[in-house]
């Protein structure tokens, strides 16, 4: 019989304006995965914060192995075997592999680093997970999934018997997915119980065991997994049935708002040619690394173009820059919304109203109050941002509130092309949803809308038009409509032929 190894009963939270917990019951036992589901904002990662002692609570009552906890903090929760894998990786990325593994818990010897043994321990920590990374490695020149499976490294090398995973496949590849998915039957063998944290909903028929599901910071239900249907655990995360999950509207299509013609930037961006229209959202797919990232960060003026044309509405257009980009009439939401597309320590208001200025200012660069209130009310309304107040840290906020907040910024401006690069990575179905709407929104004012994103029913579902790449090249062009993801995926894999060359 599996042991209860962590119950959490009635436990409440609030901060400076919003109940952010509710009276929340939750159990996990050994040997088992629990998919902790829910919007953005429903409270998930607050009640994994309590449980790993990030947060304190401010009422209910905490069990691990039977015994009552009373102060929870971090250092504790590792002594107790609680281990957490955040949505947003924390490692030093000027250290290696093993600095990272042991940070705060360093083996010394006479009061100096045992580097070696640490590489030991951590390699050690790595071949049980079937992990081949060298410990030497700067954590840095890893790519975001080998980190991902550093962190999970980490937990395990601590000896952890509760293992919390908040969004862990958000930036891994299909194959890397397997993988954790191997790591995580693996771990479950051992007695390990794991909190899953996922809006992928399609990955939970492969581990999990049973499910939690909250609501608005309150606890709705549980049970075990094979007793859900899908639509009820939608429902029940949405408080409402979402009939369609990817809306798609029809609307006439116009000129050629955006014309690339044999865009070169980099490795990564070679040769690069298409058109997006008035009226019509266009998908960029492919595998990791194909390069559309790549292609949207030359076209806002990110990356330096090294040749090639950009024409928006028939004109020629010099972008040195995201201000040249955001001038002409192009924006981005990036696909690091942390990194790149907010200022998570400014209000609300002052992340809405940063790239407005020249709207929002007098002739004297003195920014109209009322014109900026306005437009922050607007923005919010339109998109249904959850928070208490605009006044607070845009990093305060939910991972689907953030970027909602990337994208909020935009629409105060009169845009002739917005891209998209991964705008639902770590959201949940329902924000999904207001997104996609968005995009429609968007394509029947006229306005085209470039997206990228790895989830290929998304492209499907979601664009006009799809174009495909890899290995820095545009490889395909299907009607989103018409095509198959298996057509999608050989255009996705034809790279060119590597001949090396050897001299005598």
């Amino acid at each position: 019989m599996q042991q209860t190894i962590v119950e959490l009963r009635h436990i409440s939270k609030s901060f400076p304006g919003v109940k952010a917990l509710d009276d929340v019951s939750f159990e996990l036992k050994s040997g088992e995965v629990m998919a902790l589901l829910g919007e953005n904002g429903a409270g998930k990662s607050t009640l994994m914060k309590i449980l790993s002692g990030v947060y304190t609570r401010d009422e209910g009552e905490m069990l691990i192995f039977g015994e009552a906890v009373s102060d929870m903090d971090p250092k504790k929760a590792q002594a107790l075997g609680v281990a957490i894998i955040h949505q947003e990786l924390n490692m030093c990325q000027h250290l290696s592999v093993a600095e990272n593994i042991f940070l705060g818990r360093e083996i010394t010897r006479g009061g100096r680093l045992a580097t070696k043994e640490m590489n030991a321990a951590a390699k050690a920590a790595l071949d049980r997970l079937n992990i081949d990374i060298d410990p030497n490695t700067i954590v840095g020149d890893l790519a975001v999934s080998k980190q991902q499976m550093v962190e999970i490294a980490k937990a395990i090398s601590t000896d952890a018997k509760v293992l919390i995973m908040d969004e862990p496949t958000s930036a891994l590849t299909s194959k890397e997915i397997d993988d954790l998915f191997v790591i995580i039957r693996k771990l479950k063998s051992e007695g390990c119980g794991i909190v899953y944290i996922s809006h992928r909903l399609e990955e939970l028929q492969h581990i999990i065991d049973r499910v939690t599901i909250m609501r608005d910071g309150k606890y709705i239900t549980s049970g075990d997994f094979k007793d859900f249907t899908m639509s009820e655990i939608i429902s029940n995360m949405v408080g409402r049935e979402i009939k369609e999950k990817f809306p798609r509207v029809e609307a006439t299509l116009g000129d050629t708002i955006l014309e690339v013609k044999n865009l070169n930037a980099g490795r990564m961006v070679r040769n690069v040619s298409f058109n997006v229209r008035a009226g019509e959202i266009v998908g960029l797919a492919g595998l990791m690394g194909a390069g559309r990232t790549e292609t949207t960060r030359a076209l806002f003026g990110i990356d330096t173009k090294e040749s090639g044309e950009v024409l928006l509405d028939g004109k020629a257009i010099h972008i040195r820059c995201p201000e040249d980009a955001i001038k002409a009439g192009i924006v981005l939401a990036p696909e690091d919304r942390k990194k790149d597309g907010l200022c998570t320590k400014l209000s609300i208001r002052d992340n809405i109203a940063l790239p407005n200025l020249d709207i929002l200012c007098n002739p004297l660069g003195v920014v109209d109050k009322k014109k900026e209130a306005v437009m922050t009310a607007k923005a919010i309304e339109d998109l249904r941002i959850k928070l208490p107040t605009a006044e607070v840290d845009a990093g305060s906020l939910s991972g689907g509130n953030q970027q909602k907040v990337v994208v909020a910024k935009w629409l105060a401006r009169n845009s002739r092309l917005v891209i998209f690069d991964e705008p639902t990575r770590g959201i949940d179905v329902a924000a999904k949803v207001e997104i996609y709407n968005l995009m429609n929104e968007l394509k029947q004012q006229g306005i085209g809308v470039l997206f990228v994103s790895s989830e290929m029913p998304e492209v499907m579902g979601i664009a006009d038009r799809i174009i495909v790449m890899c290995d820095g090249r545009i490889t395909g062009e299907v009607d989103a409509q018409q095509t198959t993801q298996n057509e999608i995926l050989e255009y996705a894999t034809q790279f060119e032929a590597k001949v090396g060359v050897t001299q005598s």
